[in-house]
């Protein structure tokens, strides 16, 4: 079945037809004609499954056919790359029309989002906090929004944003059409379904659990100490022209990054710990070669789509199978091909073999035949978690003595002071010209002791009451 069988605006198919699109996937088939209808859906698809045009074609066609100029359309994403991507898509197909689009998420400024909500762009797609940010202030209300889309609701659900998506349900009609993709249905992620969709169409695309045809993949048996040692080999191969890394956390992607720059090769970092700036430009970089390798954490890499990407490498290996169909998977897209090896430890063969059992085959070991297996010596990519954290527990304990010895010090020199400045019972001994056995200026008893009474009595200081007014009076004056 062609696109112009869906019924879209001929602005829409022009745009697809620049794009090179001819003929819709299935998710895009059993999507659109009942969300151009105006139905509910309750679709259940993996990334690169074609779901992203499958819920913005048919809004896009919805927007043509009344006019605009307030917010109409809100796409909820789990991450900024995610609503980055979706934001380039929308602008791909609507190319030849009219309608406007702007992303909104963290890790940049809220000025420009402040004012596509302000102007009124057409669709806004956008991560849950910074939404939440924006409803703060009077000028983000979206009264009249008629279009919502949740989009990867299960992994916004591993992210802990479901409290976030409930109040931000708050802050939009509750009349409207939603549009809910999610790979899988978790017990929270049925309820929150329930709750938000209306007699919906339900669509199964039933996730591969195993990876696509076109992927060869092979797992590389290796101590932990060595996986950084041979992912170098592996990329000293001429055919690995780019790869994608996968770690298990940001603290070794850092680690790694630095670990491949120092044996020079072009490398940049995407998670969550990056500003946004460095995510995009990291992106950008690898997409355009400027960077051969892009080392990534899971979550950062939702909306990682390269084209042609010829290697997904798994430096550490997933601890669930699922997330080894994804990780792969960005690789060989749109029937292409592509490679994916796995850097196995020891400790790690026990997921391996839960993906073989999953995906129903097992993955071929390979040993590199001049790489050095024996390395005991070689020094680990990241110091082991426990001992991080007593490093850290070191430090703070050595900081906490060094403040106490300071304190002490300062202490110390505040009673030094004291004893220097100061007479008997800490007042200040006065500081007298002349004999010692005069009596002060203004004294009349030659003993020294000043009158109890009187206008003459001095103070402490060797001034009486009338002289301190007058000299006080000088001063204020």
């Amino acid at each position: 079945m062609p696109f112009t069988a869906l019924r879209l605006h001929p602005t829409l198919l022009q745009g697809l037809k620049d794009l090179g699109f001819r003929r819709p996937t299935p998710i895009q088939a059993a999507a659109i004609p009942p969300a151009v209808d105006g139905r509910d859906l309750l679709a259940s698809a993996m990334t690169g499954s074609g779901k992203t045009a499958a819920f913005l074609l048919p809004i896009l066609h919805r927007l043509m056919s009344r006019p605009r100029g307030t917010t109409r359309a809100l796409v909820l994403t789990p991450t900024r790359e995610l609503a980055a991507q979706i934001l380039g898509d929308l602008n791909d197909l609507a190319v030849h029309t009219p309608l406007t689009a702007a992303a909104v998420y963290g890790g940049v400024g809220m000025g420009p989002q402040e004012h596509a909500f302000r102007s009124g762009v057409d669709v806004i797609i956008g991560t849950p906090g910074r939404l939440l940010d924006h409803f703060r202030a009077p000028y983000a209300r979206l009264s009249s929004l008629e279009y919502l889309v949740l989009d990867e609701a299960d992994r916004m659900l591993d992210m802990g944003f479901l409290p976030d998506i409930r109040r931000i349900l708050r802050h939009i009609p509750a009349k409207r059409q939603t549009l809910f993709f999610s790979a899988t249905m978790p017990p929270p992620i049925a309820v929150l379904t329930r709750e938000m969709l209306k007699n919906p169409v339900t669509i199964d695309v039933e996730r591969p659990v195993t990876p696509a045809t076109g992927i060869t993949q092979a797992v590389y048996p290796v101590p932990q100490q060595l996986k950084g040692a041979l992912l170098v080999r592996l990329l000293a191969e001429d055919g690995m022209r780019d790869a994608l890394v996968f770690t298990r956390t940001k603290h070794r992607a850092d680690r790694l990054a630095k670990y491949l720059a120092q044996h020079n090769i072009s490398v940049e970092r995407i998670h969550g710990n990056r500003s946004q700036p460095q995510r995009t430009e990291a992106l950008a970089g690898f997409k355009s070669g400027k960077y051969r390798v892009l080392v990534a954490t899971d979550i950062a890499a939702r909306g990682i789509d390269v084209t042609g990407l010829g290697h997904v490498v798994n430096f550490d290996t997933p601890p669930a199978a699922e997330d080894y169909v994804h990780r792969v998977g960005r690789t060989a897209r749109a029937e292409a091909t592509g490679t994916a090896f796995t850097l196995v430890s020891p400790e790690e063969e026990e997921s391996v073999r839960l993906i073989e059992q999953t995906i129903g085959r097992r993955l071929s070991r390979v040993i590199v035949p001049d790489f050095d297996y024996s390395g005991r010596h070689a020094p680990p990519l990241e110091v082991p978690h426990a001992e991080r954290i007593a490093a850290i527990r070191k430090r703070k304990a050595e900081d906490r003595e060094r403040a106490r010895v300071n304190a002490a010090r300062r202490a110390s020199a505040e009673r030094g002071r004291g004893r220097a400045g100061h007479g008997p019972g800490g007042r200040p001994d006065l500081i007298r010209s002349g004999p010692l056995d005069q009596p002060p200026p203004g004294n009349p008893r030659s003993d020294g002791a000043a009158p109890k009474h009187g206008a003459g009595a001095p103070t402490r200081f060797g001034r009486s009451p009338q002289q301190r007014g007058s000299w006080g009076r000088r001063r204020r004056g």
